[in-house]
């Protein structure tokens, strides 16, 4: 049956909210509005008429969706060239979706995105829709075809694997700047004291090249580790400007709701590191350079004012 305009209406109302429970389930901007645009050709193909509640039908075809892409994912990045890391979203994106709660928050915050890697595809979904869009459980398990028991239980379980991950601390974008250029000060000090006094005794840091970009394949460990590692990142040289293509403007922003640099080159964001800052400390460096992630964050730099950048890298 063909869509009249006022069914059409209906699903786009829906889609900024389908689109940030895709995310969320995913970890891929791309692969979300995939997922989106094959929930609405299922609606197309469906007798809208006959739909008692478009809100939830829409939302079961979008979370089987992803639970299916979920699975086939897990495949495909066991093949994946060194650390798989989610797709950053910067500040004021609409994909990042409601952030009224502290768990709305922190539910699509950069740290918890990865730590959603560990929880099975049933897990992931049951915590996404009850912690960062206050499902009930009874509609989650009309959802995923669970007991309502199951969902209680499956998010208790899902719940507790992530707060296992460190403690975060949520702060504000202001807050975020000074973390920020804190840290840039300390990098390029030339001396590895002033980093390892800024973070965690247990930090790490995770870069994604996807085979694309250098990466290192696995983390480094470990405070001094961690900022040795800076120190030599943030050190000039012709080598990592030829590699770079020049010399890349770094801005402090906010990505997925925490602190974050932003490099950036001939108006291309072509690397994102997001900070995971704890009361003890930065704890974890997670760095997307993968090109392939960054397309979404250079169309949302161009549209948006960034200020000044703190420095020129290289």
């Amino acid at each position: 049956m063909a869509l009249t305009m006022s069914d059409v209406d209906r699903f786009e109302a829906s889609r900024p909210r389908l689109e940030a429970i895709a995310y969320r389930l995913l970890g891929s901007a791309s692969e979300a509005e995939d997922a989106v645009q094959e929930t609405f050709l299922r609606w197309q193909a469906a007798d809208v008429d006959r739909i008692e509640v478009p809100e939830a039908w829409l939302t079961r075809v979008l979370t089987h969706l992803c639970l299916n892409q979920l699975t086939s994912a897990r495949a495909r990045r066991e093949t994946y060239v060194g650390q798989w890391l989610p797709e950053p979203l910067l500040a004021g994106d609409p994909m990042l979706g409601p952030a009224d709660t502290a768990e709305q928050r922190e539910s699509v915050s950069y740290a918890v995105l990865a730590l959603l890697e560990r929880l099975s595809p049933s897990e992931r979904a049951v915590y996404v829709l009850r912690e960062a869009f206050d499902y009930p459980h009874r509609e989650i398990a009309a959802i995923l075809d669970l007991t309502e028991a199951a969902s209680q239980q499956i998010f208790h379980r899902a719940k507790k694997h992530v707060a296992d991950g460190k403690a975060r601390t949520t702060v504000d974008e202001a807050a975020a700047r000074r973390i920020v250029e804190e840290f840039l000060a300390a990098a390029t000090s030339g001396r590895t004291e002033p980093l390892v006094r800024l973070l965690t005794q247990d930090a790490v840091a995770i870069g994604d090249g996807g085979g694309k970009v250098p990466a290192r394949t696995k983390a480094f460990e470990g405070a001094l580790a961690v900022a040795k590692f800076m120190r030599g990142l943030f050190k000039p040289s012709k080598a990592k400007r030829a590699l770079a293509g020049g010399s890349p403007e770094v801005y402090a922003t906010t990505a997925n709701g925490g602190p974050a640099l932003v490099a950036v080159l001939d108006g291309r964001v072509i690397g994102v590191m997001c900070l995971e800052v704890t009361a003890a400390g930065i704890a974890a460096f997670r760095s997307q350079a993968n090109p392939d992630k960054l397309e979404r964050a250079t169309r949302r730099w161009a549209a948006t004012d960034h200020g000044e950048p703190l420095l020129n890298a290289f």
